[in-house]
């Protein structure tokens, strides 16, 4: 097979320029909007004693899981040895870094005193699944810039595979212990479940290719390279297993929580009685967040067409952060039952079910952290060489072998 070139984009034009402004200027409107509520105290969210995560954190874990899954792609290459993913991976390996970097700012500019992260950085509690992401975190981002270095340096070239698999099962381990901080959050009465930490990782492959998927199409259009059809085909038929997986992982989460008697009440308040929630879990997550999206890549005619796989990853993308949206705050919105089948009540709120109205500082400091992966990825694309000059199948119905000789020369 040829070799293939990779290339950094020029990023002279007009419209580069614009679109790096546009998400710098959610950057800084997200650290204004943290400086904020350090200043003024999370009085001025909808945050409250009962509802302590709110909307930077739907973000910030939908980043965080979304960046473990989008370096599915490359461990599709370099772990199961599919040669066709491999000019795919260096971008994959960027993104990951990006999204994770992004989620984290949020995850410390919510914390309201983001300075005591040196306390968390110093002191460890080996009994809390907080702790030990700060391992998993640090090891994800040296893993994968490590992986991306065997990637594109060509005398690094023979130790990607390896690299690779540690990536792989990093990535693993690091998507268990962003579900595991639910699962075994047992005073929530939402979560305590052994199924989220795998539920989890399910997810996140689908997360993520759907924000490759988005990445990938805007990339080659907006820089007029070649991308063939072929490409995305095997990725919209990778977008619809993972996203029919996710799907069933989730109704036998639910299906389960139904068959325990304790869980009844709070399955009735998430999927019908709890007014927001069911209408994200049923429209938002299960409607258009899944069942309209596998419809259009799998429809003969609609599948074919870009604009239309690009609209079933954006919905994949909403759907995701309707179900983060449920499942962090709908569960913290529940009470907790301290005594099933009996009535509490008291001046701290038992039994009561807590409302939240995110507030705009919020919203921005969640779209700040987005903002901040695009300009990690914008920036990177012009520098590095991370997107081969075209992508197409040629003669021999695959994509060029992965080789960086004249790009590194």
């Amino acid at each position: 097979m040829a070799s293939i070139a990779f290339r950094e984009i020029e990023g002279h034009s007009r419209g580069y320029y614009a679109l790096l402004g546009a998400v710098g200027a959610i950057t800084l409107a997200g650290l204004a909007s943290a400086y904020y509520m350090e200043h003024h105290g999370h009085v001025v969210t909808g945050m409250t004693n009962q509802i302590v995560w709110g909307i930077p954190h739907v973000f910030a874990v939908f980043l965080i899981v979304a960046a473990s899954g989008v370096l599915n792609v490359a461990s599709i290459a370099s772990v199961f040895g599919k040669t066709f993913y491999k000019p795919l991976a260096p971008l994959s390996g960027l993104l990951a870094i990006a999204m994770l970097a992004g989620g984290l700012m949020v995850l410390m500019l919510d914390l309201g005193r983001a300075d005591r992260m040196i306390i968390a950085m110093t002191y460890y509690n080996f009994k809390s699944i907080f702790a030990l992401n700060v391992f998993l975190y640090t090891g994800f981002f040296t893993i994968v810039g490590i992986y991306l270095w065997t990637m594109m340096e060509r005398g690094m070239n023979r130790y990607s595979g390896a690299a690779g698999f540690v990536a792989f099962i990093w990535r693993l381990l690091l998507t268990t212990g962003t579900g595991s901080i639910f699962g075994f959050l047992v005073a929530r009465q939402a979560y305590d479940s052994a199924l989220l930490a795998p539920m989890f990782i399910v997810m996140s492959f689908s997360y993520g290719l759907a924000v490759y998927i988005l990445v990938l199409i805007a990339s080659y259009h907006w820089t007029g390279r070649s991308l063939d059809d072929a490409v995305i085909g095997r990725l919209k038929k990778l977008l619809i297993v993972f996203v029919a997986a996710a799907l069933y992982f989730v109704a036998v989460h639910h299906l389960t929580n139904l068959y325990v008697a304790k869980q009844l009440d709070f399955e009735k308040f998430i999927l019908v009685t709890g007014g927001v929630y069911p209408l994200l879990f049923w429209v938002g997550q299960v409607a258009l967040g899944s069942l309209v999206p596998i419809a259009i890549l799998a429809h003969p005619g609609l599948g074919r067409a870009r604009a239309w796989v690009c609209l079933a990853a954006l919905l994949v993308v909403l759907g995701a952060l309707a179900q983060m949206y449920v499942t962090i705050i709908g569960g913290q919105a529940y009470p907790l039952q301290l005594f099933p089948g009996m009535q509490v009540s008291s001046t701290f709120f038992d039994g009561v079910v807590h409302p939240y109205a995110p507030s705009m500082p919020e919203i921005f400091l969640g779209l700040g952290g987005v903002a901040v992966a695009a300009v990690i990825v914008l920036i990177a694309i012009k520098l590095l060489r991370f997107l081969p000059e075209r992508l197409d199948t040629r003669e021999s119905g695959q994509l060029p072998a992965n080789q960086h000789n004249e790009a590194a020369a």
